[in-house]
Order: structure tokens, then C-alpha cells, then sequence
């Protein structure tokens, strides 16, 4: 299919640097790129500039609108919920794609097929890390949204499980498309941008590091326990500002761990790639995950990794990771010992990694997701 006008939920590729922005930004980038003779136009409540995304505009298939009426203007919340559906039918588009998790309330009316991705159920697995208030809004948007969409991608095969089992969608609705990372991870880091950011950071000749945002569901206090019993200092890559965070910096504190701590905040995307490609190996333990971005930045950037077992990380690293249990403190200390000290181990490790992430290639995932754009045109109109 060709020509048509693939409309999508803006909001986070404007707003957000981060998982929701990235991945946003990500869907654009491939398809425009892989499908030029479409039309891919996001809509936004609030237009605004943002460096990453500029890239993306100055394409000629690649649109930005805000609200097309001066009351949706005013209220934007209100607009992306309901007055939305009423523009894009008026802007006459071919297929409309909720980017994070939503769809607008009165999608189920529209005169046009939906798809909506759905990233993780997480607050129903790691509630603590939500208000309650906040656990019932997701429930009420993520459910009705998987409901009334003609399909719905899921980023991992346990998203997909988690939407049957949680919320009875039937599977032959669901189509399981993976993320891959920027294509920067990728790239080989040359000598300067290494010594670079070595200096920037003060970084030490051997680490290792730990890449996400610092909340209890991250389970960075892992790494951080195992610390005592290694020899390698560990590079925190993540937000100060939560009780979560406050409970490491004490347990740091009180365990003499200061100086094999380097913790850097707000570090600039293009500094990562050398921080994964310099490290020992990466640790990403999270409880639980809808895939693990992560995983892939530091398997691209050709550093193994320690993941936890309990969610889809195996999915995300296959046989470029080892798995330990997310309190198992002994395991991961072990592994640690063998990628920091056992290089053929290590490169094996390495050598698996950039295999099995070929699976995450920016083309694949065009190519599913524009499958799924073809599926919910025809299953509209049959």
C-alpha cells in the first residue's frame, strides 16, 4: 500500500527524551525511510520544538499538527481524548497509530481502522511503583484502548500474554513487533569520543554500568550489594531525584562504597553509545519490563550484559546476556566475576549478543509494522 496518510499520536515524540519519545520518534524514522510514498503526519496537543525530532520534520513525508480548532487549543488534554478523532476525520487520513499505549476515547466510532502499541502492563505487575490513582487511569486507557482498536502491537511476546491474560484481548488481534535502538549504538566509538567522555566523567580505565531510570522496579541496589564483593567500580546512568535513589546513595554511604560509585545524571544521548562500549559489561536487572531498550543499546554497542530473569529480558538478549535472579546477589556477583575476568567468556558473550539482535533491525521492524497498517485497512473495510 502506498500514498496513504498514516496518522499517529505525537504527543511523546515532542515531549519526551526518553523510552515513549524514543520509541515515538523510532516508528516515524524507520517507516519514512522505508515506505517513502506515504504520508506520516503526527498530531500533537501542545507543537513545540525539540532537536530530536527536527531531523525527522525536514523530511518531506513527515508532518506535525496541533489542534486544529481553538478550543482544542485551550484544552489540550481534552482534544487528545476526544476531539482528536473528529480532526483526523476531517483530515480525511487512512489508518490512525496510538504510539503510547492510548487511543483516544471515541476511536471506536471512527470511520477510519486503528492500531495502538502497548508497551508493558506494569502497574498491574509492580503496583508500589504507583499511585493508586494513577494505576486506575492506566487500567481504564490501556484496556479500553487494546478494546476498541482494529489491532494492537505489542512489544514483547510477555506484553502480548499479559494483554490476554489481564484483559482478555484476543491474540489474533495482537502482533508482537520488537524495537531495535538508535543505529548509534551500533557504530564503532572512535579513540577521541572515548577519551572524550572518559574525561567529561572521570572514568576509571574498567567499569561497569547501569543504564535507566533509578526507581525500585529498576533494581539497581543489586548491582550495588554486589559491589562489596568485586573489584570494579560501578557507573550509575540515571535520575538522584526519588526515594528509590535516596535508599542507594544511604546504603552506598553506609557500606564505604563512595569511591566505587561514579552516579551521573542528565547525561547527553550522544555520550552513551561510549559509556556502554567502554564498560566491562552492563547490568540491567529490572523486576519487571514490557522489553528492556537497555539490553539492546549496550549488546549493539558490543558490551554483554547481566539481566534479571521474572519478565521478557531473555526476549531482548537471548544468548548476549546471562540472567540472575533479581534478589540473587551470589549469581550476580558470579557472572560479574567471569565477563569481568574471563575474556573468551566475555567475547563469546559478545559474539552471541550481535547475532541475535540482528533480529531488531530498523527494516524488520518497518516491515511488521507496516504489515499491521495493511491487516487493520483490510479488517476495517471487510
Amino acid at each position: 500500500m502506498e500514498g496513504l496518510i498514516i496518522a499517529y499520536d505525537g504527543k511523546r515524540a515532542v515531549a519526551n527524551n526518553t523510552g515513549l519519545g524514543n520509541y515515538s520518534r523510532y516508528v516515524i524514522d524507520t517507516l519514512s525511510i522505508g515506505f517513502p510514498r506515504n504520508t506520516y503526519r503526527l498530531y500533537t496537543p501542545v507543537v513545540r520544538e525539540n532537536p530530536r525530532l527536527e531531523p525527522l520534520l525536514a523530511r518531506a513525508n513527515v508532518e506535525l499538527e496541533g489542534p486544529s480548532s481553538s478550543l482544542g487549543r485551550k484544552f489540550p488534554s481534552l482534544w487528545r481524548t476526544f476531539g482528536l478523532t473528529r480532526q483526523l476525520e476531517a483530515d480525511e487520513i487512512s489508518i490512525y497509530h496510538g504510539l503510547s499505549n492510548e487511543l483516544p476515547l471515541s476511536i471506536a466510532s471512527a470511520p477510519f481502522p486503528s492500531v495502538v502499541t502497548i508497551h508493558d502492563l506494569i502497574y498491574r505487575r509492580v503496583p508500589g511503583d504507583y499511585k493508586p490513582i494513577d494505576r486506575k487511569l492506566y487500567d481504564f486507557k490501556y484496556r479500553s484502548s487494546a478494546e476498541n482498536a482494529t489491532r494492537v502491537i505489542a512489544i514483547s511476546r510477555k506484553t502480548r500474554d499479559d494483554l490476554v491474560e489481564d484483559y482478555q484481548i484476543d491474540p489474533a488481534k495482537i502482533d508482537i513487533i520488537y524495537q531495535g535502538c538508535d543505529p548509534r549504538f551500533g557504530l564503532p566509538v572512535s579513540f577521541d569520543d572515548r577519551q572524550r567522555v572518559r574525561a567529561a566523567y572521570k572514568l576509571p580505565q574498567r567499569y561497569f554500568v547501569s543504564v535507566g531510570t533509578v526507581q525500585s522496579r529498576k533494581n539497581q541496589l543489586l548491582a550495588v550489594k554486589a559491589l562489596e564483593r568485586l573489584d570494579l567500580p560501578m557507573v550509575i546512568v540515571g535520575n538522584r531525584k526519588s526515594d528509590y535513589a535516596a535508599s542507594i546513595a544511604a546504603y552506598i554511604s553506609s557500606h564505604r562504597l563512595t569511591d566505587r560509585v561514579i552516579w551521573l545524571d542528565n547525561v547527553p544521548f550522544d555520550d552513551l553509545p561510549a559509556l556502554y562500549a567502554m564498560a566491562e559489561f552492563s547490568s540491567y536487572t529490572s523486576r519487571y519490563e514490557g522489553f528492556g531498550i537497555p539490553v539492546i543499546e549496550s549488546l549493539s554497542a558490543g558490551t554483554p550484559v547481566i539481566a534479571a530473569t521474572g519478565s521478557c529480558l531473555e526476549e531482548a538478549g537471548g544468548p548476549g546476556a546471562v540472567y540472575v535472579d533479581p534478589d540473587d546477589v551470589d549469581a550476580f556477583v558470579g557472572y560479574a566475576r567471569k565477563l569481568a575476568g574471563e575474556q573468551i567468556f566475555h567475547d563469546k558473550c559478545v559474539e552471541r549478543g550481535k547475532h541475535y539482535i540482528k533480529r531488531f533491525s530498523a527494516d524488520e521492524f518497518a516491515r511488521l509494522t507496516m504489515a499491521t497498517y495493511r491487516k487493520a485497512i483490510i479488517e476495517k473495510y471487510i
